[in-house]
């Protein structure tokens, strides 16, 4: 169900999430459509910049010396087969780099709020609302949506700056997220930099308990509803 929403100025922050190189570059961890979703977050970035929108951006680094990780697939050198600390590739996607003072922020784990000290300085410094995009969608984007729900923000879940390997992951990512999102709300990028600006938008928002529930041939019609 849409219903307007707005956002009060001071009481929200975007949260960019694992928008690094071996995206695009390694071929074993594509993500589609990736030059729209940079495109789009890069538009959200700037309204967030423009409405003096606090930013956090967050890379996913494994440190197997560090990390106790007894499942983790390796490559034949013993290194992480994905995002290792040593790989050039898990650097931020340079259009949508931090600015001059903004923080990169490490996470070893998929999600942003799991550990560690982020949430509660965000929560300190008022924040109420998360702007969030990013990927993979059910993976990383999907566990910190769910413990920034868990530990008390309302989630405004960019889906067209969110993506994944394919559009069926992505969009049905999107539609099991939206099925839990209490409290927060689905829109695009025109939306999200809409109320960024302090406009009043029309946002897709769960209806009580009852799930959307969804298909093999209806999902990609639902996710565009959203």
């Amino acid at each position: 169900m849409k219903s307007p929403i707005a956002i009060k100025r001071g009481t929200v922050a975007a949260v960019f999430i694992d928008l690094q190189e071996e995206h695009r570059q390694d071929p074993r961890y594509l993500v589609e459509g990736f030059a729209g979703i940079l495109a789009n977050v890069r538009r959200l970035q700037e309204a967030a910049r423009a409405n003096h929108v606090p930013l956090q951006h967050w890379a996913y680094i494994v440190d197997l010396d560090k990390q106790d990780r007894p499942f983790h697939p390796v490559g034949a050198d013993g290194k992480s087969a994905f995002s290792d600390k040593s790989d050039p590739l898990t650097e931020i996607c340079h259009e949508v780099a931090p600015a001059d003072g903004e923080a990169l922020l490490i996470k070893a784990e998929a999600s942003a709020f799991r550990t560690g000290s982020a949430a509660d300085r965000l929560k300190a410094s008022g924040i109420e609302w998360l702007v969030i995009a990013g990927v993979w969608t059910e993976a990383c984007i999907d566990a910190s949506v769910k413990d920034a729900v868990a530990k008390g923000f309302r989630v405004l879940l960019v889906k067209d700056a969110c993506g994944s390997g394919s559009a069926a992951m992505h969009q049905t990512g999107i539609l099991n997220l939206a099925n839990r999102l209490y409290g927060g709300a689905v829109t695009d990028t025109d939306g999200a930099c809409r109320l960024l600006a302090g406009e009043v938008v029309s946002a897709w928002q769960v209806e009580g308990s009852v799930p959307l529930r969804f298909s093999f041939d209806n999902a990609a019609a639902l996710y565009a509803d959203l």
